[in-house]
């Protein structure tokens, strides 16, 4: 997993892959909403202890003191829309490498 320890911040950086996939932060980092193919927003409340940032618009950061904490919100986003491993679509740490499968022959 993809995870910077300066000191005492804890960086966790998850990738959004899709077309028409997106992610946005809101209220000085303490709401995430993504967008993720679904007919509605998914809308995530950041927990205390972990800030997050959006880089672009498919770069989720997530920053905190408490590593668990960090890493524990960067699972329940990750969960909202695992990597499908078909098409390669979903939220992923950004170091992940997904082992994409072939899918169904045509004769």
């Amino acid at each position: 997993i993809c995870c910077y320890h300066n000191g005492i911040q804890t960086f966790l950086f998850l990738k959004v892959v899709g077309v028409g996939y997106k992610a946005r932060a809101e209220a000085e980092g303490r709401l995430l909403f993504l967008k993720l193919g679904y007919s509605h927003e998914v809308e995530l409340t950041v927990p205390p202890a972990v800030h997050v940032f959006c880089f672009k618009n498919n770069v989720v950061c997530g920053t905190g003191i408490d590593k668990k904490r960090v890493h524990q919100f960067a699972a329940s986003v990750r969960s909202c829309k695992p990597p499908e491993v078909y098409k390669g679509k979903g939220i992923m740490y950004i170091d992940e490498v997904i082992k994409r499968k072939q899918g169904k022959k045509s004769k």
